[in-house]
């Protein structure tokens, strides 16, 4: 509905269409849609045309992008950990040499 909204304004038989299912479905999806303040219906008689309210999908970009961004840094943080058990199944050092150094002052077969 939200797509077909975007080509222009409809009227609640027109979103209706191709989609198998009743009118009282149709206006329970448009009720949702009003209460997040993505469409609008001018009070009046029917039959009333239904507007997608652009504004809604900049505040929804901006919901987007915050998610985004934090998935995006989870991701990173997990790729550094990763990359660091790849480095220790290599044998690098990764920190200050101490564990390198003291297990190997350990060893038995050392002088």
């Amino acid at each position: 509905m939200v797509a077909r909204l975007s080509e222009g304004d409809a009227t609640v038989s027109q979103l209706a269409e191709p989609y198998r299912m009743s009118l009282q479905a149709v206006y329970k999806h448009l009720r949702v849609l009003e209460d997040a303040g993505l469409v609008t219906r001018p009070p009046g008689p029917q039959p009333r045309s239904v507007r997608l309210e652009v504004q809604a999908l900049d505040l929804l970009d901006v919901w987007i992008e915050r998610h985004r961004s934090r998935v995006e840094q989870r991701y990173r943080r997990l790729d550094a950990v990763l990359a660091t058990m790849e480095g220790d199944e290599h044998g690098e050092d990764h920190g200050g040499g101490h564990r390198g150094r003291s297990e190997a002052a350990d060893h038995p077969d050392d002088p």
